[in-house]
């Protein structure tokens, strides 16, 4: 039985002189990052945080994040990295919907959230870094302290040991409707899926893997993991510019690199030097389906470093992967199953479907999570008992239906063709279009809002929202409102790219928004370049 923080336990009697993480310059050995974690494990315990309580982490990467999910490892409490990028309405959300005990955050975000924390009524403390906060940032019951703080207790409280199916963390993320789902993450999940990634990956410990992806993302929190696994080093960075990341790549003599289909299109196109990264062993791309032009390019700038397609899905991990050699020989493909896991394509009735025939992805093994934080109906829709693999066999076992829909070829290679439900996926990350709608209807004069995500090379898929407006409306003030609001409201990557105000909106039979002739409908009204911020259609 192995739990989180028993990989860099592992790794830190083998070699505790090894890096462990690297920022900003700025190295901790894992030794040194085993003795911080239990610092940080003993101010939680001090601050009553006890087996099974969660803790929120709201940062950008940084060790931190790292510190605090390693310390509730060693106490049995759970870790909910937010994304940093979250605005103070979505952090709330998570607080309040997994009952969060402690908050922390940058100094720079908590004047944004004051005014907001006292609306989550289990909140007992936040902990904030990086900078000194003047007395008037205070919530009426809540006083912010310095992370340090939590490394100036002495003694770990010995407390009652978790197990590997015990929840590690909640992950959250967007589902086709509503507000994000806390995906039930266990130690076992996050243990096996390293072991069998770093697999495949071929890590090693001279390994050094930039995280550049946000730790909020289980992608991006599993380059951590892996590194861990074997004993390698990662690199912390936050993604902002094709240019810097490629520095980085170069400067840091990265092994190992992880991005998602936009974050590839721009470093693909991107000036390169003329000398490949003499470094860099491979890359990875999960999160949507990467173009061939992008695969192509990104050949022709890394003729030494293998390319691995990967898909994957919070709720289990990782699911699939391309092995580089077939790179170029299945165009599209997803791959196969990653080592120990069992990926299937089934009809709606739960069959096996013929070669070539499209059915949903259905994984089963040990990186299916446990469902939904707090949503029972949405759980027992995605996660559904397989019938039992053997005669004797009384009980099955729980599998996640994706929601995607695939092909299998005669050689069992996967191939990617849709979303069976109404999810978009931009930027690599899952967004749900009611949390869009929801946004946009609070602004005075739209009486309807629906989000569709039109196919963008660059993005995935780009949002596009179709408004409807209440008579005598100044239609141009409504459609700048909806986009000041939505800037205001929504992080970057669920920003409407373009706003259209539509006279009224198609309707399937049972009365839903014809959510496919809309998007048909839209792409004719809004070309890729550039992407309009207000258009208003009659008739």
């Amino acid at each position: 039985m192995t739990l989180l923080h028993d990989l860099l336990d592992a790794a830190a009697r083998r070699t505790p002189g090894s890096c462990a993480l690297r920022y900003q310059g700025r190295e901790l050995t894992y030794a040194q990052l085993r003795e911080s974690s239990l610092r940080c494990a003993r101010g939680l315990q001090a601050q009553g945080i006890r087996r099974g309580d969660r803790v929120v982490v709201h940062l950008p990467n940084r060790p931190e994040i790292v510190e605090v999910f390693l310390a509730c490892s060693r106490i049995g409490a759970v870790c909910v990295p937010s994304n940093a990028l979250l605005k103070p309405r979505q952090l709330m959300h998570i607080l309040v919907d997994c009952g969060a005990r402690l908050l922390v955050t940058g100094g720079s975000v908590l004047p944004m959230l004051a005014a907001e924390l006292d609306g989550c009524p289990t909140l007992e403390a936040v902990f904030y870094v990086d900078r000194t906060l003047e007395d008037q940032v205070v919530t009426q019951r809540l006083k912010p302290q310095p992370f340090t703080n939590l490394g100036t207790h002495e003694e770990l409280t010995a407390a009652s040991p978790a197990i590997d199916i015990d929840v590690a963390a909640l992950l959250y993320t967007s589902g086709s409707s509503g507000r994000p789902k806390g995906v039930i993450i266990t130690h076992r999940n996050l243990v096996s899926g390293a072991q069998s990634v770093a697999s495949y990956l071929d890590n090693r410990p001279t390994d050094r893997i930039l995280a550049a992806l946000p730790l909020s993302f289980d992608y991006g929190f599993s380059q951590v993991t892996t590194a861990f696994h074997v004993g390698a080093c990662a690199v912390l960075t936050n993604y902002s510019l094709p240019a810097a990341l490629l520095n980085e790549v170069y400067r840091e003599r990265i092994t190992g690199l992880a991005g998602v289909p936009t974050m590839w299109t721009h470093i693909a196109a991107a000036s390169w030097p003329e000398e490949p990264p003499p470094d860099l062993r491979y890359v990875t791309n999960s999160g949507g389906a990467l173009g061939e032009r992008t695969v192509n390019l990104l050949a022709s700038h890394l003729p030494r470093t293998r390319i691995f397609r990967m898909y994957g899905l919070t709720e289990a991990f990782r699911s699939t992967y391309l092995d580089p050699a077939e790179l170029l020989n299945r165009p599209g493909s997803i791959g196969k199953a990653v080592p120990n896991q069992e990926v299937m394509v089934l009809r709606p009735d739960g069959t096996p479907c013929l070669p070539g025939e499209v059915g949903e992805l259905v994984h089963r093994g040990s990186f299916v999570s446990l469902g939904y934080w707090n949503a029972p109906e949405l759980t027992a829709q995605r996660f559904r008992p397989l019938p039992p693999r053997l005669a004797g066999q009384t009980l099955g076992e729980l599998a996640v239906w994706s929601g995607d829909l695939v092909r299998m070829d005669e050689d069992g290679f996967l191939y990617f063709m849709d979303r069976a439900d109404q999810q978009l996926k931009t930027s690599g990350v899952r967004v749900s279009p009611t949390e869009i709608e929801e946004i946009a209807a609070e602004v005075e004069g739209v009486i309807e809002a629906v989000a569709v995500g039109l196919p963008d090379e660059r993005l995935g898929q780009r949002i596009v929202l179709a408004i409807v407006a209440a008579g005598r409306c100044d239609e141009n003030l409504v459609v700048e409102r909806v986009l000041g609001h939505c800037a205001k409201e929504l992080p970057a990557f669920m920003q409407p790219a373009a706003v259209v105000l539509l006279p009224s909106v198609a309707r399937t039979p049972n009365g839903k928004p014809d959510r496919a002739g809309l998007a048909a409908q839209l792409a004719t009204l809004t070309p890729t370049e550039p992407p309009p911020r207000l258009r208003a259609v009659s008739g």
